[in-house]
């Protein structure tokens, strides 16, 4: 079962056993797409990245294929995660898993090990999904984004913090900008807050002291990928 379909000696791979590998790749890569939009989903799946699950590991195994000596594999597989790198800089912690998943039944099936690519990706994806009801059980999303804005003359530092304190289990201030030609402070938080939590009475408070201004109460805005 984990025998390479790649026996030759001499550097040279057959058709049939590229197309093989290729198009095992492909089907492995929407197997992995499939268990990341399940994964992901109500927290705003790329289409683009999707795409980019099924054909990465075929890109992979094309890769790998067309280079024969392991000196030269080392090289390729150098500048595989070298692109893994340069995509994790704007991205999440999940999609670099995904991502190194891809690369990896790519290269496995590269070098003709489509049994192992099989189990490995079937493996991997039953863990993502069940590790990942586990961790919605366990460590709900209870983030919300808040938006103030306030007159340009009041003090915006420490001046709702008392209210935070008490309507919320945590608090960040993200981000101050100007609007209205600099007549106003837009301040954007990021807040952590119990079901049930009463919101109303929390906006109230805080309109009695940023002038009745515009106040925002929203989820936190996911990520995009844009790989």
């Amino acid at each position: 079962m984990f025998d390479s379909l790649i026996s030759s000696t001499d550097g040279t791979v057959s058709i049939g056993a590229s197309l093989i590998c290729i198009l095992v790749s492909l089907a492995l890569g929407a197997v992995i797409s499939v268990t990341y939009v399940l994964f992901m989903k109500k927290k705003g799946v790329s289409e683009h990245f999707t795409l980019t699950m099924v054909v990465l590991p075929a890109i992979v195994t094309a890769v790998i294929l067309m280079v024969g000596s392991n000196i030269a594999r080392a090289f390729s597989l150098a500048g595989i995660f070298a692109l893994i790198r340069f995509r994790s800089v704007p991205g999440d912690a999940k999609d670099i898993a995904f991502v190194f998943l891809a690369a990896t039944v790519g290269l496995t099936n590269g070098m003709g090990y489509i049994g192992f690519g099989a189990l490995f990706t079937l493996i991997l994806c039953v863990s993502f999904l069940v590790f990942g009801r586990i961790c919605q059980n366990f460590f709900k999303d209870t983030s919300k984004q808040l938006k103030i804005l306030i007159p340009e003359d009041m003090n915006y530092q420490e001046a709702f913090d008392d209210l935070m304190k008490k309507y919320t289990q945590g608090f960040e201030l993200e981000k101050v900008k100007t609007t209205n030609l600099g007549s106003l402070f837009e301040l954007t938080y990021k807040i952590n807050v119990e079901d049930g939590y009463n919101e109303k009475e929390f906006i109230d408070e805080i309109r009695c002291r940023n002038g009745n201004l515009n106040i925002s109460i929203s989820k936190s805005e996911p990520k995009t990928q844009q790989l």
